[in-house]
């Protein structure tokens, strides 16, 4: 899942004027006698099309206008969603999925069909979605993707109004957790039919999840309303607002005076501070979650970043320690490699050969690559480092600028909003970039890199023995054999410094002691339709709570 770490705003100018959540002393107004959630939601999305979108904090408020085959629950885990049941052939091959009766928000009968709909639109070219890739274990997704097989060769069908049929490729033990995705979302086939791209605007968004979506206004707020045709029990709050909030420390302030009630992703730096007595102690939330933070290198159109030489001496000069200890200081660990602790199924041992080194060897070893690949004193480096504004980012890329004036590199800072990074990067408009990723999956994780996987493989980088490794890691059932499979992947792929692996994330959020279901887990997954308000605190300027 996309985009998880390095947070910004598409208008990063408007931020701190939010209308009514900004610059304002006092809560924004709930309709009379009704309850609101104000969710601080770190940054713009781009589209609410959950084919289409790519970042985290799009998929926050997809996932309470769609739900998905199996749904997430507060702690995280996966449970059914519209399916009630699901069964799989022993082969593991043919998933079935047996669906309850639900509704769209318009009404119309939701059906197994919507679904196959839904999951082709990901996968088709036409899309051209940037998550494609993640659905290539389904039977000829990838061979529809790249436009080699018709849609109708996708391995989904619905052979009853009530039945889901997903046929594989190879294994996918974890099939259930990505159907909770939003890339095998259903979508609403009699909408897009007549709207096209226009069915995911305000006032024609049809979904079946726990709220609707009332209004956006861009660089303000995303309200929705809570769907009287969801199929499970009503959500707490009649309204629940999203805003982007680019500026942490400004969120800071909303939720300390009840303008927010909540807000995802605290500045590092001001972790510990909050937690002081003095401060806001009740409401900070924080705990280890299996995201990286890393910096990828285009390795397509720079040429000295071809130069593996050049990569490693970049990555090995990195002063990963100081930037997580003493810069950030939120819970985040030094990476060198590049899957994070506690994923399913799989623990690291990948290290590039120069993880044991101190930094001043590390930093010497470094002047020695890149003399051996003719840059040096005499013939300096020269690169820009692209990244979002704002939030950790802000403090971390300045240090990796100092870490390689040490080695004779030289490095302009390029800063960008979130959405036109994340752009750039898809497109090869970058020379070094800063990224994240998130996910309960390995493969997932190690997916990213192969050379099918399209845009988000941001460096394009392509190493035959690396794809096949992985490859053969998916269709692996032994699970020994899988991890070592996985084990090798991994390792070529720091032997490449393909990327540079930076820090192991953290969640890091500010939560109002007024709400209930908060439930801190490993993916940092909050759905809004899982909290409610404590009935006695009940912030000013709010209705009634249920």
């Amino acid at each position: 899942m996309r985009r998880a770490i390095l947070f910004g705003l598409l208008l990063g100018a408007i931020a701190t004027g939010l209308t009514g959540c900004g610059g304002s002393s006092s809560r924004p107004t709930c309709p009379a006698g009704q309850s609101c959630l104000l969710y601080g939601n770190q940054s713009e999305p781009e589209t609410l099309d959950p084919a289409k979108a790519t970042g985290v904090w799009e998929t926050r408020i997809i996932g309470q206008l769609s739900e998905g085959l199996t749904r997430r629950g507060a702690d995280g885990k996966v449970g059914p969603g519209v399916a009630r049941s699901w069964t799989v052939s022993p082969d593991g091959l043919v998933w079935t999925f047996k669906l309850r009766n639900t509704k769209w928000s318009d009404g119309v009968p939701l059906t197994a069909g919507d679904f196959v709909y839904g999951i082709g639109r990901t996968v088709s070219p036409r899309t051209a979605s940037q998550s494609a890739f993640l659905l290539y274990p389904i039977l000829n997704a990838q061979a529809v993707a790249s436009g080699a097989k018709p849609l109708e060769a996708l391995g989904v069908e619905a052979p009853a109004p009530d039945t889901v049929i997903i046929r594989l490729e190879h294994p996918w033990p974890t099939l259930p957790s990505w159907t909770a995705d939003r890339t095998m979302r259903p979508a609403p086939r009699h909408v897009i039919a007549k709207l096209g791209d226009g069915w995911v605007k305000p006032g024609s968004y049809i979904g079946n999840g726990p709220y609707t979506l009332k209004s956006w206004r861009l660089g303000d707020r995303i309200v929705l309303r809570r769907n009287p045709n969801y199929w499970a029990e009503p959500a707490c709050f009649e309204e629940v607002a999203f805003y982007p909030t680019t500026d942490p420390v400004t969120a800071e302030r909303q939720v300390r005076n009840s303008e927010l009630d909540l807000n995802l992703g605290v500045q590092s730096n001001r972790l510990r501070y909050l937690s002081r007595a003095d401060q806001m102690p009740d409401y900070v939330r924080s705990n280890p979650i299996t995201a990286i933070t890393y910096l990828p290198f285009n390795l397509t159109d720079v040429p000295a970043l071809r130069d593996v030489r050049v990569r490693r001496a970049l990555s090995m000069s990195i002063d990963r320690a100081f930037i997580t200890d003493k810069l950030l200081a939120g819970g985040q660990v030094p990476a060198t490699n590049f899957l994070p602790p506690g994923l399913e199924d799989y623990t690291s041992t990948a290290q590039p050969y120069w993880a044991g080194l101190t930094l001043a060897r590390r930093q010497a070893e470094a002047k020695r690559l890149l003399l051996a690949a003719g840059y040096g004193p005499q013939r300096p480096l020269a690169l820009t480092l692209k990244h979002m504004s704002g939030g950790d980012v802000a403090v971390v890329v300045p240090a990796i600028q100092a870490d390689w004036a040490a080695i004779g590199v030289r490095v302009a800072l390029e800063q960008n909003e979130t959405q036109v990074a994340y752009a750039a990067y898809e497109n090869r408009d970058f020379e070094i970039g800063t990224a994240g990723w998130i996910s309960f999956d390995a493969l997932n994780f190690l997916d990213l890199l192969r050379s099918s996987s399209g845009g988000q493989n941001y460096g394009r980088y392509n190493n035959p023995t690396y794809d096949r490794l992985v490859k053969s890691a998916q269709y692996e059932p032994n699970d020994a054999r899988r991890r070592a499979l996985m084990g090798q992947a991994e390792q070529i792929l720091l032997d490449d410094a393909a990327i540079a692996p930076l820090y192991v994330g953290s969640a890091r959020n500010l939560v109002s002691p007024s709400l209930t279901g908060w439930i801190d887990n490993p993916m940092d997954f909050h759905p809004a339709d899982r909290v409610c308000r404590r009935p006695e605190q009940v912030p000013v300027g709010v209705g009634r709570t249920p």
